[in-house]
């Protein structure tokens, strides 16, 4: 009974549907940096809790990171939702996420912004660290 619990949980995590708490004045940033499927799709569960426990969500996708948010990239589903990192993030854009890429990203690979999944942009540096720090956001990096 106990592990079904957990299982419906971890569903409820993946997928997004977890019941919403209290609005947060947090702002989670979770910049993802390597290329591992498994480390990705946690990040994106954790980033997606925390959207349904209120907090504002931003993406910087860096380094091998930044595939997930290239047009056809291919990344495989997890148990138990059977979803992808890809359709994780795409629930966290669809409820108010940014996603971006690191601005070195896409110059110096042969991409350019066309190759981005609609709804991802290049990260402006100063931009990016005035964001970094504000009292208010939360740094996680995977």
């Amino acid at each position: 009974m106990i592990v079904l619990g957990a299982l419906t949980m971890m569903l409820m995590i993946a997928t997004g549907t977890a019941v919403q708490a209290q609005e947060s004045d947090e702002t989670l940033f979770v910049m993802i940096t390597t290329g591992d499927a498994e480390t990705q799709m946690m990040a994106m569960v954790l980033a997606t809790q925390s959207a349904n426990q209120g907090a504002d969500v931003r993406i910087l996708l860096c380094g091998d990171g930044g595939y997930l948010a290239v047009k056809g990239h291919e990344a495989p589903s997890f148990a138990p939702a059977g979803r992808t990192p890809v359709q994780l993030m795409a629930g966290l854009m669809e409820r108010g996420a940014t996603v971006e890429v690191c601005g070195i990203f896409l110059p110096n690979r042969e991409l350019t912004s066309d190759d981005l999944l609609d709804g991802v942009t290049a990260a402006a540096p100063p931009e990016v660290a005035t964001f970094m720090r504000r009292p208010d956001v939360r740094l996680f990096t995977f």
